[in-house]
């Protein structure tokens, strides 16, 4: 018995048996075909999220386009990621049809980086892209911004450092808030140590980070997290500190 052959031969026919269904199934009339399923995937991040596949289909049932029981020639895929697209919290939408009359909408969400409280009084969660979003809508705590700042700024300036520090885990759970001066200038207020770290203008943050990094790791850990009030790393190749008064 040739079993290289038999397996050879199964696989042909579960080949063709298969090519026979799809053909079956694709040349059935469109306006026979309902829309089964509507299935929603969202595009993980690393830092979370907040959309789930639920909520996108409210948002669809809300705007009547939800597919599910329509025949599938009826159904206006743009229309479904336009909508989508709409939304405040949707950054983009792909809508498309599956074998076996299902919908597959795949959205990737804005996530906000940071949270906004600025000397104007305004009160807002700036994503990603230097966009701003309303704040109510994520509960997840986020590194918090105050001071001068300006859409512009924020857009330009912010969100970048922003997405620098949650990018790091390290700085991601050691900076707990930017200040910015009315000059544009940062300073950070970490989590450890009784200090104000000083970066100056936002130019070279990555630069500036791993060098504050180093100085925490070798020389605060060794002389103490509380012995500086004032610790800046705006200058190249060298840290100025200031000593607290206790």
């Amino acid at each position: 018995m040739n079993w290289k052959t038999i397996l050879t031969t199964l696989c042909t026919l579960a080949l063709a048996a298969y090519l026979v269904f799809a053909f079956v199934a694709l040349s059935k009339p469109a306006e026979d075909k309902v829309c089964r399923e509507l299935r929603v995937s969202i595009e993980e991040t690393s830092l979370g999220g907040f959309l789930t596949p639920a909520e996108v289909r409210t948002m669809l049932s809300t705007d009547n386009l939800n597919p599910e029981g329509l025949a599938m020639d009826r159904i206006d895929l743009g229309q479904i990621e336009r909508a989508l697209e709409g939304k405040e919290l949707i950054e983009k939408a792909e809508c498309y049809t599956m074998l076996d009359s299902v919908v597959m909408v795949e959205v990737k969400q804005r996530v906000p980086v940071v949270h906004v409280i600025n000397d104007r009084g305004e009160n807002y969660y700036v994503d990603s892209h230097g966009d701003p979003m309303p704040i109510g809508i994520y509960t997840r705590d986020l590194l918090v911004a105050t001071g001068h700042i300006s859409r512009a700024y924020a857009k330009n300036s912010l969100a970048p450092m922003a997405n620098q520090i949650q990018a790091d885990s390290f700085w991601r759970s050691e900076i707990v808030q930017l200040n910015i001066l009315s000059d544009g200038s940062v300073e950070l207020v970490p989590r450890v140590g009784n200090h104000i770290a000083y970066l100056g203008q936002p130019t070279r943050i990555a630069k500036k980070l791993e060098r504050l990094r180093k100085f925490y790791l070798y020389g605060l850990n060794v002389a103490g997290w509380n012995k500086y009030s004032r610790v800046s790393v705006e200058f190249d190749n060298q840290i100025i500190c200031k000593r607290n008064k206790k």
